[in-house]
């Protein structure tokens, strides 16, 4: 088997470049030598998911709607942050301003990348239990979220239901469970 070796970028431009959008064109070689001149990346923040869970055993989760996917969505707390702000930091954060709850402590518990072969970001997924409601929601202009908590014994069925499906909130999900059972995520 041949190793694997990386693409090489020729040229470089941003297509697109404003505060809801950054698209950068590249050209590029690959191993094979071919050349691509439209390769598309998306440029995009980090992104900290949150699984917060309160005293009574339940997780906050929150429903909103989801233009790209024309969908309204139940999907843990969330939201991107600058490469100055720790990823923890953004996770209460957006937990606060999306829910009013907060966190006395707050654990990571995996960093993945989102989309690989288009998107540049990294999803940053954190735990926190015994999380309390605190204030009001703070939200963005493009926000409107009902705050919805769900039993910790109904996840999984509204994951098979399909009713939770977004990917990050799902991988949030299993690994908190995995970490809350007293496993290490590499068992």
């Amino acid at each position: 088997m041949k190793p694997l070796k990386k693409w090489k970028i020729l040229k470089s431009k941003l297509v697109v470049d404003n505060q809801w959008c950054k698209i950068r064109q590249d050209e590029i070689e690959l191993p094979t030598k071919q050349i691509i001149d439209d390769y598309f990346v998306n440029i995009r923040p980090d992104i900290a998911v949150i699984l917060p869970i309160t005293p009574q055993k339940e997780i906050v989760f929150v429903r909103q709607y989801r233009h790209a996917v024309e969908e309204i969505l139940l999907e843990l707390p969330a939201g991107a942050f600058s490469e100055s702000e720790d990823s923890i930091v953004a996770a209460a954060r957006e937990l606060e301003e999306e829910t009013g709850y907060v966190a006395d402590q707050i654990i990571k518990l995996a960093t993945l990348y989102d989309n690989p072969p288009k998107d540049t970001n990294k999803i940053h997924l954190c735990l926190a239990e015994n999380v309390q409601q605190k204030s009001k929601q703070k939200l963005d202009i493009t926000e409107d979220i009902e705050v919805v908590l769900i039993p910790i014994t109904k996840v999984m069925e509204l994951i098979t239901k399909e009713e939770i499906c977004v990917s990050g909130t799902i991988a949030a999900i299993f690994l908190g469970f995995n970490y809350l059972s007293g496993r290490t995520v590499t068992e």
